[in-house]
């Protein structure tokens, strides 16, 4: 019961990740506030982890919605221990695409937006929110979801590369500004997990992808949630401003 006493705000927690997060911290006895904009997965998650977990649906690139869900969380808990900044979304396409000579595509402005919305604007948003609270008490974890690609980038995608690499750079910041509140800041770097959306990907697909893992595997939705309820835990005290690569062994060149 690692977590027994702490309250914990997640985003993107209808499924994947932040559904197995949620999860994993009920199970060491946080108190979860979960957020979505899948509502019908939202609640039915909230109503599975029982009576210390309950569900908003939450855009993140909604400032406001966003204030409210924090204030109304302080309001029932009386404090806010941990933040998990885990809502994302990809919209892939090549920077441009061209065909003897011509242009055939090239990644929209709307593509490039949305994205950097979401996973960059969004972490501002809730960390932004959240920051006074734990400020007041002296204490509090912020964790952030970059990914491998945001270290060693990806092709097809110019706009999910360029959030992950810019939530490590905003999250040593946020460990320098936060430190002296007895804050801690510090992001994830999954590899390739299993999520329902990887799951629908053909199997040869991912058998090449997994070839490529020197573990041999792909990662599961609780190899991340794991190191976020360690991250989270006291038993990391003393971690602070760092990334932390969930990948299986995955390295650039492989």
């Amino acid at each position: 019961m690692r977590l027994q006493g702490k309250v914990a705000m997640i985003t993107g927690a209808a499924a994947g990740i932040g559904k197995a997060t949620a999860q994993r911290f009920a199970q060491e006895g946080a108190s979860v506030a979960i957020c979505d904009v899948d509502e019908e997965k939202g609640r039915a998650l909230a109503e599975s982890l029982g009576a210390n977990a309950w569900f908003n649906r939450v855009d993140v690139v909604d400032r406001a919605a966003v204030q409210h869900w924090v204030e109304e969380v302080a309001v029932s808990c009386s404090r806010v221990d941990i933040l998990v900044n885990n809502a994302g979304v990809t919209q892939d396409a090549q920077l441009v695409k061209l065909k003897d000579g011509h242009l055939v595509s090239q990644m929209s402005e709307a593509a490039f937006d949305r994205v950097m919305a979401v996973n960059l604007k969004g972490a501002f948003n809730c960390a932004q929110a959240v920051a006074p609270l734990m400020m007041k008490q002296m204490s509090g974890v912020i964790l952030n979801a970059s990914s491998v690609a945001g270290l060693y980038g990806n092709f097809g995608q110019t706009n999910y590369v360029a959030t992950k690499a810019a939530i490590i750079g905003m999250t040593k910041v946020w460990a320098r500004e936060l430190g002296k509140y007895g804050i801690r800041v510090n992001a994830v770097a999954p590899g390739l997990v299993l999520t329902e959306m990887v799951s629908q990907m053909p199997e040869q697909v991912l058998a090449g992808m997994k070839g490529k893992i020197p573990l041999g595997r792909i990662g599961q939705p609780e190899d991340i949630a794991n190191t976020y309820l360690w991250l989270a835990s006291d038993e990391a005290s003393y971690v602070n401003g760092a990334t932390i690569s969930v990948d299986g062994g995955i390295v650039l060149g492989t």
